[in-house]
């Protein structure tokens, strides 16, 4: 008998199960092993649209969460439409610098700290930023800047509003405006958390006329905006502290102009 055969014959064993003890199998897999599982059989599928089993795959702390949402939440009928619902969009929390969402495979947090959230060189100094609402961006303010001749952004966040025992990445994301200038420089760019740090170096938000191989550069994602590598860092179980996430620019002392931030994201690799 075939491999595949055999596996057929063992889900179907296993569909005959009484839906309890198939929901507590399935909510020991993942978000995608469940939507796979619901079309072996009638008894799967009515397990895998169960409570119990996408209230696996929310966070511990999801209504506490959906308690900080600048704007209700709506209320559904069942935890599956629940996850999917906080997958597919972004929540915007507090006072609204704060943006979160669930990746759709695992089931992890996944959050993006507003330009607001940030500490930017010189930010409340009218003649090198301003602020403004643009529609393409989830918030209601981007920091755009007008001139100046170095960078420096920072943010951190608290480890314990993370997913456990989990790899995260940080990205830089912004856009750039017609009219920029001088961004075809090197910068660096930090992660530390836990008594380790991650640098990198000949990082360009724009590239120069001249390139080398190890140097990095931003990339286009789906919504329009560009994302520009921080690093990475584990995040365990009970650690605790504060990510600290950094971009800077500070060598050159060119004057450039036109970048668009829109803030620091954090998400499961």
């Amino acid at each position: 008998m075939s491999i595949h055969g055999d596996q057929m014959n063992e889900a179907a064993s296993i569909s005959v199960l009484p839906e309890g003890c198939l929901s507590e199998i399935l909510s020991l897999t993942s978000p995608r092993d469940v939507c796979r599982a619901a079309s072996i059989s009638k008894g799967f599928n009515t397990a895998a649209d169960s409570d119990p089993v996408w209230e696996r795959f929310l966070p511990p702390d999801y209504r506490e969460i959906i308690g900080r949402a600048v704007s209700p939440v709506v209320v559904f009928g069942s935890k599956k439409q629940l996850y999917f619902s906080l997958s597919d969009s972004h929540i915007i929390l507090d006072h609204a610098y704060l943006s979160f969402h669930l990746d759709k495979e695992s089931g992890k947090k996944c959050y993006m700290l507003g330009a607001k959230e940030l500490s930017i060189a010189w930010q409340d100094e009218p003649r090198y930023w301003e602020w403004e609402h643009i529609t393409e961006s989830r918030f209601p303010e981007v920091c755009i800047l007008r001139e100046g001749y170095s960078l420096g952004i920072q943010g951190k966040i608290a480890a314990e509003m993370l997913s456990q025992k989990s790899t995260y990445v940080v990205f830089l994301v912004f856009q750039t405006t017609q009219d920029t200038r001088g961004l075809a420089v090197p910068a660096k760019t930090k992660v530390s958390y836990g008594g380790t740090e991650m640098e990198t170096e000949n990082v360009y938000l724009r590239r120069p006329q001249f390139q080398q191989e190890n140097y990095v550069f931003p990339c286009l994602r789906n919504d329009g905006w560009m994302e520009m590598k921080l690093g990475e860092f584990e995040c365990n179980e009970g650690d605790d502290g504060e990510v600290e996430m950094a971009f800077e620019e500070v060598t050159q002392r060119n004057w450039k102009s036109g970048l668009i931030v829109e803030g620091f994201e954090l998400r499961p690799k």
